[in-house]
């Protein structure tokens, strides 16, 4: 797999060993497997050119505003600190500091932590190498816990959500892009499933649809892609 394509969305933050990925969790709804076999994609092998898709490197001018508009709403409107799981090569960490914000990134990927760490150089930001559904970081706590096409790779999101929202400051947000790709075979999590998951967890929740957005992907999708945004 080289960058984005319909069956994957090309997240480097979160890659199960053969062991870990198993059927659907039950009632993930609409016919989508809630995990996908993503241990053979080498993360460091692709990060080179991992910002070659256009919601990847967000190199075109349209759609970094279209993912700096989203952020806008989503994030609090105060400089705060933002945790970024599974970061990749940095973008959205980039679109979060240039708002004031501090972001701590954590991605699996020696490469992709290089590569963030030369994209934000200068800015305030801190980026480890680790396992996004158990970051290193410590008994520190966060504003945001910020997660691009993460949860669709796990076999057990809702342990990982609870343990995520523990990352959480009182008044904290959590804030996940998620969908499902694919017709014939799609794969990810819905986002019926994934609120029902959130719900006993947070205080507020609101879904977001972006599959109507074209600027966010740089082209028309068919698929199920949103943004969830649950404060705790």
């Amino acid at each position: 797999m080289t960058g984005y394509n319909e069956m994957n969305p090309g997240q480097s933050g979160v890659k199960p060993c053969p062991s870990e990925v198993g059927p659907e969790l039950g009632g993930a709804g609409g016919g989508a497997e809630t995990v996908a076999d993503t241990d053979r994609v080498d993360w460091d092998a692709e990060a080179d050119t991992f910002d070659d898709e256009p919601d990847h490197g967000l190199r075109d001018a349209v759609v970094r505003e279209a993912w700096a508009e989203r952020l806008r709403a989503w994030l609090p409107e105060t400089p705060c600190e933002v945790l970024d799981l599974g970061c990749g090569t940095g973008s959205l960490a980039l679109l979060a500091a240039e708002r004031g914000h501090h972001v701590t990134g954590i991605d699996g990927a020696p490469r992709m932590v290089d590569l963030a760490r030369a994209k934000l150089a200068g800015r305030d930001a801190v980026f480890l190498l680790g396992d996004a559904t158990a970051p290193p970081v410590g008994e520190q706590r966060f504003d945001v816990v910020l997660v691009r096409h993460v949860l669709w790779a796990l076999p057990d999101p809702g342990r990982v959500l609870r343990h995520w929202r523990g990352l959480l400051r009182p008044g904290g947000r959590l804030v996940l892009v998620e969908g499902v790709w694919g017709t014939l075979s799609p794969v990810g999590i819905p986002a019926d499933r994934l609120a029902a998951l959130l719900e006993p967890l947070t205080s507020d929740l609101r879904v977001e649809r972006l599959s109507d957005d074209a600027r966010l992907w740089g082209r028309e999708v068919a698929d199920e892609r949103y943004a969830v945004v649950a404060h705790v």
